[in-house]
């Protein structure tokens, strides 16, 4: 018999759609918000405040509540369907499905993104990176380097013969302090700095040290 129940529940199951659950804080929706828009996603569009009252022991007023304030937050709306003399309150959730959408869209962009700069340093490294090499330059993206400030600092690195993270974080970080933000700036900063040496080069040349004690 518990062995029964047990698979029973095991395939009592609440469908909760992946991007829902990563992304309901960021449409404004509280905890208990949550969990009324999970029952509803898995009942049918009829919505019945006494079955939610009985379903989840929350007051029916309390679920109106609930709601109408999911409504006010363009989660779903609330659509009467009569059919002869019986009116009938019809749950539409394609308000959160069109927000649901716009983040798994964004979501992919992103990782597209990413990938593409990591990518990009698999290339230069000759090797897979490893997940800490993923986490530091998620960080740099994080910290608001930009995509081409960071990749301007892995050419740097090539340029050097160098193929570790830590060798271009000094880059990045050199770069911040000297307000350099931009794949503009870099090629300005280089130009100057060789310009610099070649002064230097040129005093060292021009220096008479046959005449140096004279």
């Amino acid at each position: 018999m518990m062995e029964k129940v047990i698979d029973l529940l095991k395939n009592d199951k609440i469908i909760i759609p992946r991007t829902l659950l990563f992304h309901y804080k960021d449409l404004k929706i509280t905890e208990e918000e949550f969990i009324i828009i999970c029952y509803l996603l898995n009942e049918e569009k009829l919505f019945n405040p006494k079955k939610v009252e009985n379903d989840l022991n929350i007051n029916r007023m309390h679920v109106l509540e609930i709601i109408e304030s999911l409504s006010s937050k363009d989660i779903l709306k609330i659509e009467v369907e009569k059919t002869g003399n019986i009116r009938e309150d019809i749950i539409n959730l394609d308000p959160l499905y069109h927000k649901l959408a716009f983040f798994i869209i964004n979501d992919k962009v992103e990782i597209t993104e990413k990938s593409n700069l990591f990518d990009l340093f698999e290339k230069e490294f000759g090797r897979t990176l490893s997940p800490i090499e993923f986490e530091i330059i998620k960080g740099w993206q994080e910290n608001h380097f930009s995509e081409q400030l960071i990749i301007c600092a892995l050419k740097e690195a090539v340029y050097n013969g160098v193929f570790r993270l830590n060798y271009i974080d000094k880059i990045l970080f050199e770069w911040k302090k000297k307000g350099i933000q931009t794949k503009e700036d870099v090629e300005k900063n280089n130009r100057e700095f060789n310009e610099k040496k070649n002064v230097v080069k040129e005093d060292v040349f021009e220096y008479d040290w046959l005449n140096e004690n004279e």
